[in-house]
């Protein structure tokens, strides 16, 4: 995204607590592989792009406070505004959400040191590709496949001065080569990808199934190709607003079984089952923290 524009007005959105940016934005996140966030002078600024505009976000220092923030394309400063809110999970609860997911010292400590972290809630394709992206992969190598896929196939906006590449339609993916999407780092995982987009290219009503029950909604996800159970999870969670899904990749399972089972390895469903029972509701945000707090302590690395 280039381009400062000319008299940009930003709008401020109030009361904003326990609300971590960087946090939210670095944790294998949607945002992680395709927002734009920077620390100038004690400032944060971040700036995302959607499938209707770009969205832009500062926090200044001496309002730490308070959102201000600006968009572009098709937004209005409510829809704007309703995005961040969501997108951020500004009306979670965290003091219910901290209360039941402090159960042990581990979490103590990963709460402590993370506070403020939001589980986002991004749009359902978004989360779909990102994470099909993701599968036996790593952040760095993500970021560029998701980067290079909205340079290539991302619609070009320019309002108000700026310049950028929206996130890539179900339809622009789907309508790619295979080859096409190798060539942006897919690897194997290209066929999956274009077939997940051609699902939800021609099942619209998959980006508004936020109503039907997890079990449900899962099943329905893992029915698409390339779709197994963690991508479903982390669609779930991170697309779906399912705060209950508790995704379980290679990294999560040694984390629980080295914190809480002694070392003892555990099969997914088991950890499934113990989150669930642990966590209850808020064990998407557990996981978030478990998978963060781990990563950045390197707990669970083989020696």
């Amino acid at each position: 995204m280039t381009g400062a524009g000319a008299d940009v007005q930003f709008h401020t959105i109030p009361n904003v607590n326990d609300l971590n940016i960087r946090a939210s934005v670095e944790s294998g996140q949607p945002l992680t592989f395709h927002a734009g966030y920077a620390l100038d002078d004690g400032a944060e600024r971040l700036e995302y792009a959607t499938d209707k505009g770009v969205i832009k976000i500062r926090r200044e220092r001496a309002r730490p406070s308070s959102l201000q923030y600006s968009f572009t394309g098709g937004y209005t400063w409510r829809s704007a505004r309703d995005e961040i809110t969501t997108r951020f999970g500004l009306s979670h609860d965290m003091h219910q959400i901290y209360s039941r997911i402090r159960t042990d010292s581990f979490m103590e400590s990963a709460v402590s040191s993370l506070y403020g972290m939001r589980v986002t809630e991004n749009r359902p394709w978004e989360a779909a590709l990102c994470f099909i992206v993701s599968q036996f992969n790593n952040m760095k190598r993500i970021r560029g496949t998701i980067r290079s896929m909205v340079h290539r196939f991302g619609d070009d906006i320019e309002t108000d001065g700026v310049e950028a590449r929206l996130f890539p339609s179900p339809e622009a993916i789907s309508n790619a080569s295979v080859a096409d999407l190798m060539a942006c780092g897919a690897g194997f995982r290209a066929r999956y990808i274009k077939n997940a987009a051609h699902v939800f290219a021609e099942n619209p009503e998959l980006s508004s199934m936020h109503g039907l029950e997890y079990d449900e909604l899962k099943k329905r996800l893992m029915g698409i190709g390339g779709v197994g159970d963690k991508v479903a999870d982390c669609i779930l969670l991170f697309g779906y607003g399912k705060h209950e899904a508790f995704p379980v990749d290679v990294w999560i399972k040694r984390v629980v079984e080295e914190v809480y089972f002694n070392g003892k390895g555990q099969k997914a469903a088991s950890i499934h089952d113990f989150a669930n029972e642990r966590w209850g509701k808020h064990a998407g945000y557990a996981q978030q923290y478990i998978f963060e707090f781990g990563r950045r302590n390197k707990i669970g690395v083989r020696k």
